[in-house]
Order: C-alpha cells, then structure tokens, then sequence
C-alpha cells in the first residue's frame, strides 16, 4: 500500500517543526521571517512529495529545504548590505556572503530550548506563552490550539500575533538567559511544557476520534 504524502508530512511537521523553526530563528534572528520561511518548506514538500512520494529521509528533507531558504535570504540580505555600502562609498571590513552556509549549517542542540525560552518570556502572559509554544515549537494549527483550550479560533490568532509582535518590539534575543533571570522563567518554560503536553494530548485524541470515526463510517 502506497504512503501518503499528506499523513508523512503532517506527521514529520508535528515532530520537527519546533526544530525547523528555532534552527531558521537562530539564522535569520526574526521570529516573523523563520515561521514564514518554514511554512514556505512546507509548501515545497507538499508539492514535491505529493507528485514524486515521500523522500527517504522526511525530516532531514524539509530541515534542508527550510535551511536553504534561510541561505537565500541572508544572502540577499548580504547583497544588499553591501550595495547600501557602496553606495555610501563605504569599503567593508569584509564580506559576509561566502561565510554565510557555513555559519547557517553549524550545529546547536539548545536551539529548540533557546526558542522555548524565548516564546515563554515573561513580558507574555501565560495563556499567551503556551498558545506562542504551541504554534511554534509543536507545529499545531490555530483550529488545533484552539479547539484544545477551548478557545475561538479568532481570539487565539490575535492572541499569537500580539506575542509576536510584543517579542519582536521588546527586541527579545533568541538566548538562554543566565543566572537569576533563568530561575526566574525555568518556572513559567516548565508550566508551559506541561500545558502544550496536555493540549497536545487533547488535540491528539481529537485526531485519533476523527480517525476511528471516519475509518468505521468507510467500513
């Protein structure tokens, strides 16, 4: 029996979309453009994996789609720097492009953590740190936060982007804070990673109903 594209990739989406996106954020350093560019991988995976199957390596796959897609904005970002410094007659110390895959693809194995930190930071509330963490780091849809809460699906989406846009105007730096000032959210990022594992757990058991129910309706 064939694969379906759609069920391996929704599945590989709930497992490593967190690490796609905090991989992107630690490149291109804008919450904004990582989730933009992410969900732009997973449009190309859609449309690939649907005419020529699931590759063998699923998500080793869309980390290099999404990955490749952040090389090519830093360089265009590079590209453009340098032609503002040109223009300005301004000769740069050195030049970043050729510099840029290497540093993208290093390897940091806190990226998911230093992403969890910062969507649980303590300028957002608790409700809207774990819908923020939810969305970001488990790769759940605005309908399955918000039929896990429940919550309507409107409120939560403006909830999540005024998280969004209050991190991005506090300029919060994707890092694992140090000292006292970790203490200090380890509680709210423990509290989090409770609620996202019961409301994962809810949203699942919804999936799995869904399932059961459509697969005796077919019988």
């Amino acid at each position: 029996m064939p694969v379906d594209p759609s069920t391996t990739l929704e599945a590989v989406w709930k497992l490593e979309s967190g690490r796609v996106i905090a991989t992107l954020l630690r490149m291109v350093r804008d919450l904004d453009i990582a989730e933009e560019l992410a969900q732009d991988a997973l449009l190309s995976a859609w449309d690939k994996w649907r005419s020529q199957g699931p590759p063998e390596h699923p998500a080793g796959w869309l980390m290099t789609a999404a990955k490749n897609r952040a090389i090519d904005h830093l360089r265009r970002q590079t590209v453009y720097g340098e032609i503002r410094q040109s223009l300005s007659h301004q000769t740069p110390d050195r030049t970043p492009a050729s510099q840029t895959e290497e540093a993208a693809y290093a390897q940091i194995d806190d990226d998911v953590l230093r992403l969890m930190f910062t969507v649980c930071h303590p300028l957002l509330s608790p409700d809207s740190r774990v819908a923020l963490a939810l969305r970001l780091v488990n790769g759940l849809s605005v309908v399955e936060i918000a039929r896990a809460y429940p919550v309507p699906e409107t409120t939560l989406a403006q909830r999540i982007t005024r998280a969004k846009r209050t991190l991005k105007s506090a300029r919060v730096r994707l890092e694992l804070p140090e000292g006292a000032e970790r203490e200090a959210r380890l509680a709210s990022v423990l509290e989090a990673i409770y609620l996202i594992f019961q409301a994962s757990l809810r949203s699942h058991e919804r999936f799995w109903d869904i399932q059961v129910h459509q697969n005796r309706f077919d019988l």
